[in-house]
């Protein structure tokens, strides 16, 4: 799994970050930021999770 993100879809609500912490992050504008583009297996179920409730819909997975 790998991780992209569209910062122009982004409009700074923080449920990715809520969600998965160890893996996104919001810069200093509110704007998500991947700490993780390839997560650890433990966190993948958390990551689909954030970008399946992703409101602006800024988060994609890549499938290996």
């Amino acid at each position: 799994m790998r991780i992209s993100v569209d910062k122009e879809k982004c409009f700074s609500s923080g449920n990715c970050v809520f969600t998965v912490p160890d893996v996104f992050d919001q810069d200093e504008e509110g704007y998500v930021v991947t700490l993780q583009t390839t997560p650890p297996t433990e966190l993948e179920t958390r990551v689909r999770e954030a970008a399946h409730t992703c409101p602006a819909g800024a988060i994609s997975i890549l499938e290996d």
